[in-house]
């Protein structure tokens, strides 16, 4: 007789469902589990034997197979534990085998019978959903997985508790969905001085979500204004917010179950190596791109990072997706995320103070921003230059509004995107629009259209360059509540595309 439960394993965000088997035959008592496993599943059969001998459950002297179905699927982690434990106690008579196989199990024992939260909580319940079952899980994944409104959830604090839960001694309550949390920051645009024109720029970013490169000297503000981004971004929809946590639950980031509304914001150090910006590893885990899914990616120090982890950047700028690809699996992960730079114009960082510049002005600054290829530097919708900061303008009151005066105002301009887009899957925000849908949306008038043609002739635009200046110019028009992009929208728009090269300038 062979009886049978269900698990999942992990594709990137995706969960499939893997059957796990359990026959007992005559021959020498042993214990195999087969189905491409890997060291953390062949070890579980210890973990098993020794959970089961807590419960004073004796394993029949009897050759015990498990096997993980499809079999050339690869099996990774230590969720396998928890299932296999299920079909070995419906194959000795201990619980109903039809139980068993209404079940998707996933959860890690400790030798004395206790389960262990596990990553991946969030999209095994959708599989579960989709395939009409009832999952089981730890008791501190429960409400994580709870958010899946279509699949009853059951958590478990051991291993005990599932034996008589499903003998009927004592049934386990369904998993309740976790908190919503929404971080209060406690910082403000208006913290940052002297900035104002960054402070702009920031905001027209926001509102369209467009990538931002910030040049300047030491101290100017470059990281102060990028860590308050998020405080004038509007919350996840319920949509992202899921979407987002698959990808934080396969990462095994999410906090105690609970759902985050506050877009991600990631920073990673400038040392940080391919695997860890596009993903890889053990287990083709998401990297830094797909956990800024839906929010914002800051790269500060960014002609610091290594050549081949910038040039990473470039595909999944433009697609929104990336694929890890190894010998036996192409793992695909979301990453729309909205790109925020920062860089010193320089190794020493003082090309452009008339104070401090260094002998080999402007060859040092050329040196070191050729470490940013063409390419990439193109993908900006917006490059600016933010001045140092005198000591007198840190003496003066806070100016301009504060995050949340701007937060209303972006959220009234990502309102006016979504219904300009909708029914158009593939495009959110301005900083997506593309081909005719770009042309018709953000038109220019017609002197708006004699400047934007000056423009493309001194400054060499390419294609992607001229169209990065018309999304620009269609989000201040709407941050501006006008219909028709004009030629103030236009020069705007322009005045942030910041060349790299002193010998061209736009008269």
């Amino acid at each position: 007789m062979v009886t049978k439960t269900y698990t999942v394993a992990f594709e990137g965000v995706t969960a499939r469902q893997v059957e796990v088997q359990c026959t007992l035959a005559a021959g020498l008592p042993s214990f195999a589990v087969v189905g491409l496993p890997d060291k953390a599943v062949s070890e579980a059969k210890e973990r098993v034997r020794a959970a089961l001998e807590t419960l004073a459950v004796a394993l029949p002297s009897k050759k015990i197979t498990i096997n993980l179905s499809p079999a050339d699927l690869p099996k990774e982690g230590s969720h396998f534990d928890l299932p296999i434990a299920l079909a070995l106690l419906a194959a000795i008579e201990v619980i109903p085998a039809d139980m068993a196989e209404q079940t998707v199990a996933l959860g890690e024992l400790s030798l004395d019978g206790r389960l262990i939260q596990v990553s991946g909580a969030l999209p095994a319940a959708m599989t579960a959903a989709a395939e009409g079952r009832t999952l089981l899980c730890p008791a501190i994944s429960g409400p994580e997985a709870a958010w899946v409104g279509d699949c009853p959830v059951i958590g478990a604090a051991d291993l005990g508790a599932v034996l008589r839960h499903f003998t009927g001694q004592a049934l386990l309550e369904h998993a309740t969905p976790g908190e919503v949390h929404q971080s209060t920051a406690a910082t403000c645009l208006r913290d940052v001085r002297g900035q104002e024109r960054a402070k702009r720029a920031l905001e027209i970013a926001a509102a369209g979500r467009h990538h931002l490169l910030m040049i300047g000297t030491p101290g100017a503000g470059k990281s102060m204004l990028a860590e308050r981004l998020p405080t004038i971004l509007p919350p996840l929809s319920a949509a992202e917010a899921l979407e987002t946590s698959m990808i934080h639950s396969v990462a095994g980031l999410l906090k105690q179950g609970g759902i985050s509304r506050t877009r991600p914001f990631r920073a990673p150090h400038h040392t940080a190596s391919m695997a860890a910006m596009a993903g890889g590893g053990k287990g083709a885990k998401p990297g830094e791109m797909s956990l800024a899914h839906n929010g914002v990616l800051f790269m500060d120090e960014f002609p610091e990072f290594p050549r081949n982890v910038l040039e990473t950047l470039r595909q999944p700028i433009e697609t929104g997706q990336i694929m890890v690809a190894r010998a036996n699996a192409h793992t695909h992960y979301p990453c729309r995320f909205m790109l925020v730079a920062a860089a010193n114009p320089c190794r020493c960082g003082y090309l452009t103070d008339p104070e401090r510049a260094c002998a080999r002005v402007p060859k040092c600054g050329q040196d070191y921003m050729a470490k940013v290829s063409g390419p990439l530097m193109d993908r900006f919708d917006m490059r600016i230059e933010m001045p140092p900061v005198s000591y007198q303008d840190l003496t003066l009151p806070p100016s301009g509004d504060t995050s949340a005066t701007i937060a209303q105002r972006v959220a009234a301009a990502w309102s006016i995107q979504s219904q300009r887009y909708q029914g158009i899957p593939a495009i959110r925000s301005n900083a997506e629009c593309s081909g005719a849908i770009l042309h018709e949306c953000a038109a220019p008038d017609a002197e708006g259209a004699q400047l934007l043609h000056r423009v493309a002739e001194k400054m060499g635009l390419s294609a992607r360059g001229y169209h990065r200046i018309l999304r620009v110019a269609r989000t201040i028009a709407d941050l501006d509540h006008s219909a028709a992009v004009r030629l103030p929208h236009i020069a705007e728009a322009v005045s942030y595309r910041l060349t790299l090269s002193p010998d061209r300038e736009i008269t």
